[in-house]
């Protein structure tokens, strides 16, 4: 019978981003997906990369291949964890090619690229997480649970309606957790044991036995097969001991009576993304960001705080180092930081990335503006799709998304003089 004993295992993290996060498009352009800004200061990276961190797990390997610069600058600068401790680090790992000339042709062929890095450590456990949502999870938990419960293998389980399961790789279970079939985006997908109305959908984030992950990645590469989900785990299914660790029992510290506790989102469209943005806002958000007890770290900006000199700001949050003029009116939105919104300006329901100015007179509705862009005076944007289309792109629900410029707009003052300058 194994031992629980998390607090001791010794355990090393691979994140998976490489993802190309096509359907995220113009803003995954000159990006990864992983390192696509989200809210007033972060990345999508930074939370899993947080709740590794707070689950204390340390020994973290980050994949990247797709566009990978701007999340290797991002990690470089944001994520060094301690230079005096030999076992606490972000390491960026490129693919290697140590096994032929090729990049990584999924999460299995990934992993496989990179085991000597596990055959080196020799850790109890293997952590295998993707970095593409916007979540918090104690992983820990998930480890007793995969040790409670004599697993070789745990997969993350979060219960979804039946209605949008159909959307998802669904994990059928039996009542303790135990693994009987998986399903790949069926019409009518099995309902989970302890609630008809859901089924339990696949994570996309395990915890392996290092015996039973190395043996799986050399017979799995034998077979000319690359895919954990479609690949590994079915046929771990028939002689190991899968199990799915239901992510609503993850408890965390200090989450509000207002929020989702079972908040999770994949943001694999323009529309997700815009919409995952009004979760984090308002005075009792869905997802509150602010969580002493569970933070999500990002970079040490070393740029002054957001300055207003007028004007009306209803339901927003504003990065560091930006300037409000006096008679912008602001809804609804996010200001990341370096960002100048000038006079007669009217955003809602708009997120503004950093190094940005907004000038005098625009109106933007429903409008992303990327990194590095000067809105010309007078501009509308957000009012009239066709209109839109023909200079940007407009999502199914209505989004208009200006791509990234190049030149960046830092912060002015109300002379005109030149004040920022701490960007990444």
């Amino acid at each position: 019978m194994k031992t629980v004993r998390s607090n001791t295992d010794r355990i090393i993290a691979f994140v998976m981003a490489g993802g190309q996060g096509a359907r995220l498009q113009p803003l995954t352009a000159a990006r990864s997906k992983p390192s696509v800004p989200f809210g007033s200061r972060y990345r999508i990276v930074d939370f899993v990369l947080s709740n590794l961190v707070n689950s204390q797990i340390q020994t973290i390997y980050l994949l990247v291949q797709y566009k990978s610069q701007s999340l290797i600058e991002h990690v470089r600068k944001a994520w060094t964890i301690s230079p005096l401790l030999q076992n606490q680090y972000v390491t960026v790992v490129p693919p290697q090619q140590r096994h032929g000339e090729h990049w990584f042709q999924g999460t299995a062929d990934a992993i496989h690229q990179n085991i000597n890095l596990i055959e080196e450590h020799r850790p109890d456990l293997v952590v295998i997480f993707g970095a593409d949502h916007i979540y918090r999870m104690d992983i820990r938990q998930m480890v007793d649970f995969h040790r409670e419960s004599e697993a070789d293998v745990t997969i993350a389980a979060l219960p979804v309606p039946l209605k949008d399961a159909q959307d998802f790789g669904v994990i059928v279970a039996a009542a303790n957790g135990r693994i009987q079939a998986f399903e790949e985006k069926s019409p009518n997908p099995t309902p989970m044991a302890a609630d008809p109305t859901k089924a339990f959908a696949s994570m996309g984030n395990y915890v392996f036995d290092t015996e039973v992950l190395l043996k799986a990645l050399r017979d799995t590469k034998d077979a000319g097969e690359t895919d954990f989900g479609h690949h590994v785990l079915p046929r771990l299914l028939h002689t190991h001991r899968l199990f799915a660790y239901d992510f609503a029992t993850n408890a965390i510290p200090r989450i509000q009576p207002y929020e989702d506790p079972v908040y999770w989102r994949d943001l694999g469209t323009i529309d997700a993304y815009f919409e995952a943005h009004q979760d984090v806002l308002g005075l009792e958000p869905v997802f509150d960001m602010f969580n002493p007890e569970w933070p999500i770290y990002s970079s040490n900006y070393q740029g002054p705080v957001a300055r207003i000199q007028g004007g009306e700001i209803n339901n927003s949050l504003l990065g560091a180092a930006s300037v409000v003029y006096d008679g912008a009116r602001i809804s609804n939105s996010i200001i990341r930081r370096e960002t100048v919104i000038e006079q007669d300006v009217v955003l809602e329901n708009c997120v503004v990335m950093d190094y940005c100015r907004v000038s005098r007179g625009t109106r933007l509705r429903n409008v992303i503006v990327d990194r590095h862009n000067l809105i010309a005076a007078g501009e509308a944007i957000g009012f009239d799709p066709e209109k839109d289309r023909l200079r940007f792109t407009v999502t199914p629900g209505g989004v208009t998304v200006i791509p990234a410029g190049r030149v960046s707009y830092f912060a002015r003052d109300v002379h005109g003089s030149r004040r920022g300058g701490y960007g990444e």
